[in-house]
């Protein structure tokens, strides 16, 4: 593989899609120091491929071509990826077929034979209860998104400097004031005081104060949007006079 140069910062956030019917997934947020080969093992949770057949692409925003991350030992760190990138998963078991064979006849299984296969996407799904064998996946899709989301939370603590990156808009410094659940929003937030009045409150949303901050410099994010590190806050001369 090419001779990437190794990038410092402990996560990545990524859009997932997939060579199966163009599915499309939320964006997705992976430790740096994780190899290829793990990173496969839980796209293999998330598209319902196989991680033994998969094939890995990056893109950029504007849909080009990045590299191929095909080197499973290899950290996903070491690869130039951004936050926003697309890593586009080509799993050639479940691949629709695009060549032109004519008339030459195709070679089917019926229901009942591909049933008794165990290596199928069929029965990967079935076994662990994803797609259309997922039951409630509404409920399971909220559960597992919690889940994580209160990871990355946990994993942050009260006054830590931060880095807000929200898609289409510029990232924001400040710090983080606040982890945990919001009365009357789905899952876990982080209240952050941004350095400059670029929020929307002031710690207190529907009448109730999590943090304390001036107005306009508090705001609610969620965890995979929130990067805790090393960001001193800049002086802005906001005394200085003219």
């Amino acid at each position: 593989m090419a001779d990437f140069k190794v990038v410092t910062s402990d996560f990545v956030n990524v859009q997932i899609s997939t060579s199966k019917d163009d599915i499309s997934f939320n964006e997705k947020r992976f430790p740096k120091d994780l190899t290829i080969s793990d990173l496969k093992v839980k796209l293999e949770l998330i598209t319902g491929g196989s991680c033994n057949t998969m094939q890995l692409q990056a893109f950029s925003k504007d849909n080009k071509l990045i590299c191929s991350l095909d080197d499973n030992s290899a950290l996903l760190g070491s690869f130039p990826l951004e936050d926003g990138v697309r890593l586009h998963v080509v799993d050639s078991f479940v691949m629709r077929n695009e060549l032109d064979f004519g008339n030459v006849p195709k070679f089917e299984l019926s229901n009942d034979e591909y049933d008794k296969k165990g290596d199928t996407v069929r029965s990967f799904l079935m076994k662990n209860k994803l797609g259309k064998y997922g039951g409630n996946s509404d409920a399971k899709k909220k559960e597992a998104t919690e889940a994580e989301e209160k990871k990355l939370a946990d994993e942050m603590t009260v006054g830590a400097r931060c880095k807000v990156s929200v898609q289409s808009a510029p990232d924001r410094l400040g710090t983080v004031m606040y982890t945990g659940i919001v009365e009357g929003l789905p899952g876990y937030w982080i209240g952050v005081k941004y350095d400059e009045p670029l929020g929307k409150n002031n710690g207190t949303l529907k009448d109730k104060q999590y943090f304390e901050c001036p107005d306009k410099y508090g705001a609610f994010v969620k965890p995979h949007n929130v990067t805790v590190g090393d960001f001193p806050e800049e002086d802005y001369d906001l005394n200085e006079e003219i």
